[in-house]
Parts: structure tokens; C-alpha cells; sequence
């Protein structure tokens, strides 16, 4: 899947909801010691300010294997949520 291919040479992905007001930041967690299973960063934030002219205030981190990141993109791309590159 293309945004998996991009996380590896980028530092994240960014998703925004449909109404602009809330972000999701996909990273790779490189410091992970498992050798078998690939984990990704999900960071939630809100967005603050004027859209694209501050950065969006993050909240939450949690930590996925890599399938399970995957499984969440596809259904926040179904729910409606767009890929961004306001926040790189």
C-alpha cells in the first residue's frame, strides 16, 4: 500500500477529517526491539488556529502493529478522512 512505502522514507502521514477540525499523524516507530513485527505511531490532534498556518495540537499517541495501522487507515479513508500535506 502506498502510504506504508511512504512512511518508510518519510517521517509520517498525515489524515484530516472531513470537516478540517481533527488530525491523525501515521509514523514508524524505528526504536521498536522487535524483530519480527513493525509498529506505527498513531497520533490524534486537533486542528488550532487557522488550518495549515499552525501546527494541529496533538493529543494522544498510540502504538499499532504494522497490519492493525493499515486495517485503522483504511477505515478512516472510508469514514471520510483525507490524506494531508499541510503539516510536513
Amino acid at each position: 500500500m502506498f502510504f506504508i512505502a511512504y512512511l518508510i522514507m518519510a517521517r509520517g502521514y498525515w489524515l484530516i477529517n472531513s470537516n478540517g477540525s481533527k488530525v491523525k499523524r501515521f509514523t514508524v516507530n524505528r526504536a521498536s526491539q522487535d524483530l519480527f513485527n513493525k509498529y506505527v505511531f498513531i497520533d490524534n490532534g486537533k486542528i488550532v488556529g487557522h488550518l495549515g498556518k499552525e501546527p494541529p495540537l496533538l493529543q494522544k499517541r498510540e502504538e499499532f502493529k504494522l497490519e492493525e495501522a493499515r486495517e485503522i487507515w483504511k477505515k478512516l479513508i472510508s469514514q471520510g478522512w483525507r490524506r494531508t500535506d499541510l503539516f510536513n
